[in-house]
């Protein structure tokens, strides 16, 4: 069985930076443990299996998967998909069925190889767990316990749909002096994927309004260039700082891997309220190929 797959660097618009994702074209075949392997083989932070809709009006369903575990939603890959779809079809809409729900992105060509998707959340970021000790959070971040929290932000576990344990520090500095002790990881943030998601914000910084790193052992990610979901996660804190109306928020992310990524968030309000919550960024595709891979045994397995 031959798989065509396209290569695609997410959240940015130069090759080579922001977070390589994978998108398998025509998946349909592939059973889930293959599709888990496969994201294994490719041992990106995510693969994006991209298989035929149920609904016909839909463009595609998307399956996505760390090397790990599968996702009911991700950022990165629903930007990088899209792209893929309305370039190939040269369409501006692409509606897609995630396990979360439909997503509808919104594609614009900028070249041959290059587009921006932007998309709204299917579900609002929400509060949805108690935050570990600021001590425990400190110990296994490597930084004094003084550098956790900000006038504005306490640690939070929040979730659009998948859950990321959300810790403010006090600046940049400190976000790029993170050195992680995995000792006690799980214990310390048990819920979910063990999935944490540290930010400051960066007044200083021309472009930015605020600057991330994500850690995912559970999900077999080490350290993420640019994690969407996390980012959408983090608009629960953000949204009681905002004023009414639409407002637009530039985050940057994988800056000190090397990766630099840019990532843009939209937050509507209306009397007070949260009503919408939005993402998008650039993707732009650095290659293709195929992958040969064996039919299915009766076991399910390559």
């Amino acid at each position: 069985m031959k798989l065509n797959y396209v290569l695609l660097d997410v959240f940015t618009d130069k090759p080579l930076t922001g977070n390589p994702l994978a998108v398998v074209l025509e998946a349909d075949r592939l059973t889930d443990s293959e599709m888990q392997a496969i994201a294994a083989e490719f041992n990106l932070s995510e693969t994006v299996f991209i298989q035929r809709p149920k609904a016909e009006r839909h463009t595609a369903a998307l399956r996505i998967f760390t090397p790990r575990v599968e996702l009911p939603f991700a950022g990165h890959p629903t930007v990088g998909a899209s792209v893929v779809l309305g370039l190939q079809q040269r369409i501006s809409a692409v509606r897609l069925e995630e396990k979360i729900g439909l997503i509808t992105s919104v594609v614009e060509k900028k070249s041959r190889i290059v587009g921006h998707a932007r998309f709204s959340l299917p579900r609002l970021p929400a509060v949805v767990g108690k935050a570990p000790d600021i001590g425990a959070i400190a110990g296994t971040l490597g930084l004094d316990f003084e550098q956790i929290g900000t006038e504005r932000f306490q640690p939070a576990l929040c979730s659009a749909g998948v859950p990321f344990y959300l810790v403010p520090v006090k600046d940049a500095e400190a976000l790029a002096r993170i050195r992680l002790e995995r000792r006690g990881w799980d214990q310390t943030y048990p819920e979910g994927d063990h999935s944490v998601y540290v930010f400051a914000a960066t007044p200083e910084e021309k472009g930015f309004d605020l600057a991330a790193r994500m850690f995912s052992p559970g999900m077999g990610i080490p350290e993420d260039p640019a994690t969407g979901a996390a980012a959408a996660a983090l608009l629960a804190l953000l949204a009681p700082y905002y004023p009414d109306g639409a407002n637009e928020i530039a985050l940057r992310q994988g800056y000190e891997m090397g990766r630099p990524s840019r990532i843009m968030l939209q937050l509507r309000k209306q009397d007070g309220q949260f009503t919408h919550g939005g993402i998008g960024g650039d993707a732009v595709i650095i290659g293709e190929g195929s992958l040969e891979v064996s039919d299915h045994e009766a076991n399910g397995r390559l």
